[in-house]
């Protein structure tokens, strides 16, 4: 990858870290658009097993956007794309809180922060979306997703027990 591909990806991380309200993983798929579909530096398997590596290791939700300049560049990869989703948005939320914290009582700041929740929820399940495009030649995939979905949705089952039952499922039809 050359340096002007890597400044593009520093740059077009540091956007979407300004929009990624609720996490780096509400912006998975414009990412996915720019390194899959737009640059091609890696494939639909590698952005999704990034995804998957990152949410099953501990730690923050972001990790799999080091995975993803990993991926597509090595160590410089995983340094450029990690800063450029960090650095934005870290500078911008430090600001941001310290200023809305002076005018809490505002009835402008308070709509404000009940506007987030909807827009953090359309991003997620856009993400959820592109997700599950990569699994939607297999049926059992798909039905297990939907649920998945459903039952976090009408019970209160600790969703780890969902996701050792997707991982079985992954594992069965892989085999």
């Amino acid at each position: 990858m050359s340096a002007i591909d890597l400044a593009e990806m520093f740059l077009r991380f540091a956007l979407l870290s300004l929009l990624s309200i609720g996490g780096a993983i509400t912006v998975a798929p414009e990412m996915h658009r720019f390194v899959v579909n737009e640059r091609g530096w890696i494939d639909d398997g590698q952005f999704a097993a990034s995804i998957s590596l990152a949410q099953a290791a501990p730690g923050p939700n972001l990790l799999f956007v080091t995975l993803v300049g990993w991926n597509a560049a090595g160590w410089v990869g995983a340094a450029v794309a990690t800063a450029g989703i960090m650095l934005p948005s870290s500078v911008l939320a430090l600001a941001a809180h310290r200023w809305t914290e002076r005018l809490r009582d505002r009835p402008w700041i308070q709509a404000f922060r009940a506007g987030m929740a909807p827009i953090t929820i359309g991003l997620l399940l856009a993400t959820g979306w592109i997700l599950g495009e990569t699994n939607r030649d297999h049926p059992v995939l798909v039905a297990v997703t939907a649920a998945s979905a459903a039952t976090v949705v009408a019970t209160k089952l600790n969703p780890l027990w969902l996701i050792a039952g997707g991982a079985l499922a992954g594992i069965a039809l892989t085999r």
